[in-house]
């Protein structure tokens, strides 16, 4: 499963194309030239767009520039969504407003509309060259971004938590206080290295809150290296170390066998404060997690690791300091947050819901 992103957008292209197969829209460019190959070439477009979503879902938590680049993906979506909707929705004012008509009214109507028929069609094909022109250099892109099609698609993934702004998160200041004074602290119990688990039901918010730690400006600043990986459900060694090197390097890391894949780590860790964060652990199999970290301890003092789970025996036999516990956010900021999202961040309703709040 794709990350947010890919999940909103990867069943879109099925259900886009699907509304322009009905028959009555069909029959709106029936004969025609045009319009016909630019759809189907706008929809090849948008399903390649898609292959190389479930990478670039997993690079946009750490990549500025494929962030923006998702952003973009989505924004043509969109504008293809309301291009199709135009679509249907002449195709259907048409067939209504035709059906209405009989006799010498049918051919005077019939007479009278091509040059609006014609003047809609040209709207349409330029709307659609429009987004085809945002489209192509996107695609182009997916090299120079490192992106490649059906990344990790054998392997279960989860719903990420979308990238967050602090401002449109509540509730969360004191969480967020407490995991970044751990982080920052110097003191491990006497070990070089720290594991911080965050505990809570799904849905609660563990990803938001690690990610807003992750890209706290002081958080940033204080570790040399800093590396996100999802992990969910299947808890493959050799994976997640090879998604680790890989993230650190920039490149693609072919190593199969285990020891030399530690041995690698173990150089790129060596001496260096590191910031690991391991989302969404489901494995309770301490052997496994040993085999995991053990080269995380030729790090420099001060490192760490935080680790979102929703299992307590997960968080006791990973954790080296006790688990932080989310917990419901208050009424006040749950309400504070529908209003936002209910709202969509637009007009007087949302501010006002606010200020009663604040009342």
């Amino acid at each position: 499963m794709a990350g947010l992103v890919g999940a909103l957008l990867s069943g879109f292209v099925d259900a886009l194309f699907e509304r322009l197969a009905s028959e009555v829209v069909n029959s709106l460019f029936q004969g025609k030239t045009g319009i016909p190959e630019l759809l189907n070439r706008l929809e090849i477009q948008l399903r390649s767009a898609n292959k190389l979503l479930n990478h670039a879902d997993e690079k946009q938590l750490t990549d500025e520039d494929v962030r923006k680049w998702l952003d973009d993906v989505r924004e043509v979506h969109y504008e293809a969504d309301h291009v199709i909707d135009k679509i249907n929705y002449e195709a259907l004012r048409r067939n209504a407003e035709e059906g209405e008509q009989s006799g010498s009214k049918k051919r005077k109507f019939i007479n009278f509309m091509p040059k609006f028929y014609s003047a809609f069609d040209n709207t349409i094909k330029s709307e659609i060259k429009e987004i085809l022109a945002k489209l192509d250099p996107l695609l182009k892109r997916k090299d120079e971004l490192g992106l490649t099609e059906g990344v990790h698609q054998n392997r279960p993934q989860r719903l990420l938590a979308p990238l967050v702004d602090a401002c449109d998160i509540y509730g969360r200041d004191a969480d967020k206080k407490a995991i970044v004074e751990l982080l920052l602290s110097d003191h491990n119990g006497g070990r070089k290295l720290s594991v911080i688990p965050i505990v809570g039901m799904g849905g609660i918010g563990k990803t938001t809150l690690a990610q807003l730690v992750y890209n706290d400006s002081k958080v940033q600043d204080h570790f040399a290296l800093k590396v996100w990986v999802t992990v969910s459900e299947e808890f493959d060694v050799l994976n997640l170390t090879r998604q680790i090197i890989e993230a650190i390097t920039s490149e693609k890391c072919d190593i199969q066998e285990q020891y030399r894949l530690q041995d690698e780590l173990k150089k790129k860790v060596m001496r260096k404060r590191f910031l690991f964060v391991l989302d969404d652990v489901w494995n309770e199999n301490y052997v496994l997690w040993n085999a995991l970290r053990s080269p995380f301890d030729l790090g420099a003092d001060g490192s760490k690791i935080l680790v979102t789970t929703r299992n307590e025996t997960v968080a006791l036999k990973m954790g080296t300091v006790q688990a932080h516990t989310l917990q419901m956010i208050p009424d006040d900021d749950c309400w504070k947050l529908f209003a936002r999202h209910a709202f969509d961040n637009r007009g007087s309703g949302f501010r006002g819901v606010e200020r009663d709040l604040a009342e």
